[in-house]
């Protein structure tokens, strides 16, 4: 594999877009006579680092490269790496059955070796992990014979299978691409046992990746795919309009490309197809209760705000029916979410009665509400290669200063707002659940994670109850008691509101008429691509 270094381009908006083959000229267009083009999607970011054990690289362009034990689908834990596997009465023992015939893109054997090095290495950087519950609780791998290995957790945990489907990092790279038997201080190389591999990457310029041609899956039909570093908004669209863009799907921040109306106007042109996948997540504004210098750290400024959202408005007018407004953290079709929680409809005159209430006034007319000298001003971080998410934020900040309260509206790169996140330094920003393959269980462990949400939990009152019952509900065996605990969980943060839902998102893809095969996985974070093909 060849890697060159390129000027850095400001870019962090991930936009996965296939782009006609390389040949240039009509051919280009879809509908084009040739049939075997070259996929090459657009990332307003580099795939970086492809460290699977790591968090970096681009899971789009990873999720292609690497593969795990097991597949999270809509029907459940289906088999990958491994064929089948036994889990012991007390959940505390699981045997996996390895295919047979697996080679890594290197030519090395997949074998049980392999998978006990991978996980090992995995392990050994457990504070990386620590937002991935099994990573606490796997105690030792152990090898069987060559095609059997066996993993023993410390205490039964229900997700295991969950979190080995996971895209990163329980994933499997060449033996030969360690460095010293590890993979935490970086790897020689990015072989995978997955559809494609890496052949080419010039930083922040593209990268590409041909078919693996001995994949036990069978050949993709589309031989070379590349990521070419491409600014999202109307670069994307004029190339989509050019001929050289003809597939683009939302990116794993919830940040967009091109807008709703721009999307449906390349599909009313008969050259694309637009398709959607079922909710795959809530896009939400995420509250820093543990800030105790902002307003935001009080329930009452925070309620006020989920109050002063016209979720309505936001769906019909910035996505044009295509995301429905939320209720609540998940959707109804999360496992385990549907509980009943009580709605909080827009309500600005029930906002300004809280607000007042808790001693929050605007005193001979004052635009911004003051208590004991301070005003009710707070910022809100949104990420500035989305356009939804600015046309959001301004219309949140609108509705806000109806009733008193006064919001700092700051556009930063991606990067830079997850950091925040997890130092908390801020008073609001926008994020969004992981996805249906992670929730909920991994988005609420989240909550009490350094690196995710524990700023976002731990300001209020129930705070130690709530990382109690979380650590219960994934040790738990009983189905009902797990039930019992998810309803408790789910109903501690919404009774609190730090996390205030906007809208229920879904991937959506615009591609050529003659694509076919396209599907979606059980995350916003990539595509199958190698189920795709041109008629």
């Amino acid at each position: 594999m060849k890697r060159i270094k390129a000027p850095v381009l400001l870019v962090s908006l991930l936009v996965i877009v296939l782009l006609a083959g390389c040949s240039g000229g009509n051919n280009n267009k879809p509908g084009a006579a040739e049939q075997t083009r070259e996929l090459v999607y657009a990332a307003a970011k580099d795939i970086n680092d492809m460290n699977p054990h790591l968090y970096p690289g681009s899971m789009a362009a990873q999720a292609i490269v690497y593969e795990s034990l097991v597949e999270n689908t809509p029907e459940g834990i289906k088999p990958l790496l491994a064929e089948s596997w036994d889990i012991s009465e007390d959940g505390k023992v699981y045997t996996f059955h390895l295919r047979k015939n697996v080679k890594f893109h290197d030519g090395e054997p997949f074998n049980t070796e392999a998978v006990k090095l991978n996980i090992e290495a995995v392990q050994s950087n457990a504070a990386k992990h620590a937002w991935i519950k099994l990573s606490t609780v796997l105690d030792q791998v152990d090898v069987i014979d060559e095609h059997t290995v066996q993993l023993t957790l410390k205490d039964t945990y229900y997700p295991t299978l969950l979190e080995l489907s996971m895209t990163r990092p329980y994933v499997f790279l060449s033996p030969k691409d360690f460095l010293n038997g590890e993979t935490k201080d970086g790897v020689a190389g990015y072989n995978g046992t997955g559809p494609y591999k890496l052949d080419e990457h010039v930083t922040e310029q593209f990268a590409k990746f041909s078919a693996n041609e001995d994949y036990w899956g069978g050949v993709p039909a589309i031989k070379t795919i590349t990521a070419k570093v491409l600014p999202a908004g109307e670069t994307t669209l004029l190339a989509l309009q050019k001929g050289e863009v003809n597939f683009v799907f939302t990116d794993d921040r919830g940040a967009d490309s091109i807008d709703v109306e721009a999307m449906q106007r390349l599909a009313d042109s008969g050259d694309y197809q637009i398709v959607r996948s079922e909710p795959m997540n809530t896009k939400m504004i995420v509250a820093n209760s543990s800030n105790a210098a902002s307003p935001v750290s009080e329930k009452a400024v925070r309620e006020a705000i989920w109050l002063s959202i016209d979720r309505e408005t936001i769906s019909r007018t910035i996505f044009s029916g295509t995301e429905a407004p939320a209720e609540t953290l998940f959707s109804s079709n999360v496992n385990y979410a549907d509980v009943g929680l009580p709605k909080r409809d827009y309500n600005p005159e029930g906002a300004a009665k809280l607000l007042e209430e808790a001693g929050w006034t605007n005193g001979g007319g004052a635009a911004v509400r003051t208590k004991d000298g301070r005003e009710l001003a707070m910022k809100l971080y949104y990420d500035v290669n989305s356009s939804s998410q600015k046309t959001q934020a301004e219309l949140l900040q609108s509705e806000a200063g109806k009733i008193g309260m006064k919001l700092e509206l700051v556009g930063e790169e991606s990067q830079a707002i997850a950091n925040r996140r997890s130092t908390g330094d801020y008073d609001l920003l926008f994020n969004q659940t992981w996805g249906l393959a992670y929730d909920p269980q991994s988005t609420i462990a989240a909550f009490a994670s350094e690196s995710a949400y524990l700023h976002t939990t731990s300001g209020i009152p129930q705070a130690e109850e709530l990382y109690r019952k979380i650590n219960e509900v994934m040790l738990s065996t009983d189905e009902d008691a797990r039930k019992a605990l998810y309803k408790d969980i789910l109903t501690i943060v919404h009774d609190e509101a730090v996390f205030i839902p906007l809208t229920n998102g879904s991937v959506t893809v615009v591609a050529p008429k003659d694509l076919q095969g396209i599907s979606f996985k059980q995350t916003q974070f990539e595509l199958p691509f190698e189920r795709m093909s041109f008629k």
